[in-house]
């Protein structure tokens, strides 16, 4: 097991700072091989696999790579603008449709609102102009005061600090330093792209939250209790609702043996999951949607 934790730790470039420190993650590494195997045992409908997180216990992953801990505000609907959509796709992907740039990672910053946002943004902007272009979280991070930076925020608070701005920077511009800094609001020159406005889809309401995934990429908070380990297949099973993380949904379908699934882009790089996006089980029988993803849905407008 000892050459094992080797190799991990040179796959993912780890290192400890003492005897003690390496002895104590050696174990947790042992637990977790351990669960992983056992779960990948028990006919479930997706499997886990060894990744970066593989020397963290379940509440140390938590709190280095969550970070939706900001209480949800009360959502107020003063309109859906697609509630009137009558009809829409058996199956959508924006990646195939050109609206998703490559899976980022915001590292042990709690900044997943911002990515979370910002997917949406790119999304909205592709659609409306024909071009994608990969947008900065760091410029939400360090100038969005109303959130706490890594130790938390919400999707409405990116959205509206894109609004009162006037634009987002692009990321090679303004790149991503996973840690609030100081705020450079002298970037006029590089706003990328604006919105006009952002709107809620109806909590726990997955055939509205169809409606919006059918004509763009979402925002949502989601329970990330059962994803530490994830590494393909449709998440299904007893899951939490605590929205402290936040993912974009950029499409939905339903797999081989027929489980209907959501498919999301996530934002902890791409040696976790199937290449940083994973699939959640849809149009489940719980109120608040699997693991709590249809509670709090919003998308930009643009």
């Amino acid at each position: 097991m000892s050459i094992k934790h080797e190799k991990w730790m040179s796959q993912y470039n780890r290192s400890y700072d003492s005897k003690e420190e390496k002895e104590k993650r050696l174990k947790i590494y042992k637990d977790n091989l351990a669960y992983i195997e056992s779960f990948n045992s028990g006919g479930h409908k997706y499997e886990l696999g060894v990744n970066g997180f593989a020397d963290l216990t379940k509440d140390e992953f938590l709190t280095k790579y969550t970070g939706n801990f900001v209480p949800q505000k009360s959502l107020a609907f003063s309109s859906f603008i697609y509630e009137n959509v009558k009809e829409v796709p058996d199956s959508v992907d924006w990646r195939e449709l050109g609206a998703v740039t490559p899976v980022k990672s915001q590292g042990p910053c709690g900044s997943c609102w911002a990515f979370s946002a910002v997917a949406a943004i790119e999304g909205i902007s592709f659609i409306r102009s024909g071009e994608l272009t990969s947008l900065s979280e760091q410029h939400i991070l360090d100038c969005t005061s109303a959130a706490i930076g890594c130790q938390g925020g919400w999707m409405d608070q990116a959205f509206e600090f894109v609004m009162n701005n006037a634009g987002l920077a692009c990321d090679t511009d303004y790149p991503y330093q996973a840690s609030k800094e100081f705020c450079n609001a002298d970037m006029t020159s590089s706003l990328a792209v604006t919105i006009t406005g952002f709107e809620h889809v109806p909590p726990s309401n997955e055939t509205a939250m169809a409606l919006a995934v059918a004509n763009q990429p979402v925002a949502v908070t989601i329970d990330p209790g059962l994803l530490q380990f994830y590494r393909s297949g449709v998440v299904t099973g007893a899951c939490g609702t605590s929205g402290a993380h936040a993912v974009a949904i950029i499409g939905y379908g339903s797999s081989e043996d027929g489980t209907k699934f959501w498919l999301g882009k996530n934002s902890w790089g791409t040696f976790w999951g199937e290449n940083g996006f994973f699939r959640i089980e849809r149009d489940v029988d719980v109120v608040g949607g699997m693991c709590g993803l249809a509670l709090g849905v919003s998308y930009p407008i643009a």
